[in-house]
């Protein structure tokens, strides 16, 4: 059975008491109007991309970092509740039935008709990967501070640190965390990057390794970040970032890889790349690197050579930062030449990140009841491209970010043989075959 961990709130930045601000539009919103008045609780983390938060028993302070529990569990999920308290979600996410189908794969199934019914609908274009930003659609700087659960910045050292209430720099645009008020699982928060510049949902290597340090502070494998590009079912085009936490370990983070060999001395980040084995969508899968910035950077590089060739893909950043897995997908193209069937169609499942994953979030009841593994399978098949297209957009990928596969037979043979399933959450022992239910 899985249960949800209640978790205390420390801290809101919303008061019922506090004085009307004369500066702003009076949404107290995100624009330029509020945000530089505001003073939002601010999360600095550290520089030091290896290392982990330092412990502490006692509370946070200005000369000590805080608990190494305390992003995650007191912070993160601990504001999410807070805002659950206040209604500020369209449905309540907790009360989504979710089971893990049975079979090999383990894949799980969530049943969340209030997705479907109230989520916002897409407003561009879904052939072109990279659209300029539209500051007259929706986009966040038009959401309220109260969804904003706290600031997300460098602290200039190699400590953690926490504020309750930090006015605004005026010089740099901030990284804000909100909630996504259309949720799919427990703690769904949206990393924005640099929310005033207003940035298409476009990858650039600063705001990646944002993400990247956000993943090594929560430092749980079952919180995980994942982002989709345009045409790959983002649905607002205004740079951001998705996590949730769900301990349980997803699909594709189980699936077995086979690294791909390299020419020595070519790959001097130490970032190893893989590709699944016996998973539906094809992909690829990074990790090493002797520091989280020259992760970030290769897994980055491969993102922009795809957005600049207009191929849609989906990244999952998984195991605190650790491995990153990198999903070139055709399904809204497949969509759009017809060549999709109509009983998928008919599901009205969008395979983004979560459902690539491993995760699917279904929105009819019926498909809930009748899911199956051979159905989970066939869904994301169509999402994938064929060999021959993604040893192409590998050779382009690798092109990019300045990595050469090792043609040396041998070399292959042995990197073969080391296929294998990689380290993954540890979960329960065994998953029953009937439904588990979310409490």
């Amino acid at each position: 059975m899985l249960t949800i961990k209640r978790v205390p709130t420390v801290v809101s930045n919303y008061r019922e008491d506090a004085p009307a601000e004369a500066a702003g539009c009076g949404r107290n919103c995100l624009g330029k109007c509020c945000l530089p008045v505001s003073k939002l609780p601010l999360y600095a983390f550290k520089e030091d991309p290896r290392s982990l938060i330092s412990s502490s028993s006692s509370s946070p302070g200005e000369d000590e970092a805080p608990p190494a529990d305390f992003f995650l569990h007191t912070l993160l999920l601990g504001q999410w509740e807070d805002r659950m308290s206040r209604g500020l979600f369209r449905y309540d996410v907790t009360a989504c039935e979710t089971k893990v189908i049975p079979g090999e794969h383990g894949f799980i199934a969530q049943l969340n008709e209030g997705r479907h019914l109230k989520k916002r609908p897409t407003e561009f274009r879904v052939d072109c990967v990279l659209q300029p930003f539209d500051p007259a659609k929706f986009n966040f700087t038009k959401v309220g501070q109260e969804e904003v659960l706290f600031r997300f910045e460098a602290s200039g050292s190699h400590k953690s640190s926490f504020s309750e209430r930090a006015p605004v720099d005026g010089t740099k645009a901030p990284n804000v965390l909100a909630i996504n008020v259309s949720p799919i699982e427990y703690g769904h928060v949206l990393l924005i990057p640099r929310v005033l510049d207003c940035l298409p949902q476009r990858i650039d290597p600063e705001s990646f390794l944002l993400a990247f340090h956000m993943a090594a502070e929560a430092a749980s494998p079952y919180f995980r970040l994942g982002y989709n590009s345009l045409g790959a079912f983002a649905t607002i085009n205004h740079l951001h970032f998705q996590a949730y936490y769900l301990a349980v370990p997803f699909p594709v983070e189980k699936a077995p890889t086979q690294k791909i060999p390299l020419v020595e001395g070519e790959s001097k980040s130490g970032v190893k790349v893989s590709k699944l084995l016996n998973y539906p969508v094809r992909g690829l899968v990074y990790e090493g690197g002797n520091t989280l910035k020259e992760l970030s950077d290769v897994v980055a590089n491969a993102c922009i050579c795809l957005q600049d060739n207009n191929i849609p893909f989906n990244v999952l950043i998984s195991d605190a930062g650790r491995r990153i897995f990198l999903f070139p997908q055709c399904y809204a193209e497949k969509q759009a030449l017809g060549e999709v069937s109509q009983e998928l169609l008919d599901t009205q499942v969008n395979p983004a990140v979560w459902e690539i994953s491993g995760h699917m979030v279904l929105k009819r009841k019926k498909d809930y009841e009748e899911a199956s593994e051979s159905y989970a399978w066939r869904l994301l098949a169509e999402v994938s491209l064929s060999e021959e297209r993604f040893q192409e957009v590998k050779a382009y990928i690798f092109e990019a970010t300045g990595l050469v596969e090792a043609e040396d037979k041998e070399v292959g043979k042995k990197e073969s043989e080391e296929a294998s399933c990689q380290s993954t959450p540890v979960g329960p022992p065994h998953f029953p075959e009937g439904c588990l239910v979310l409490h």
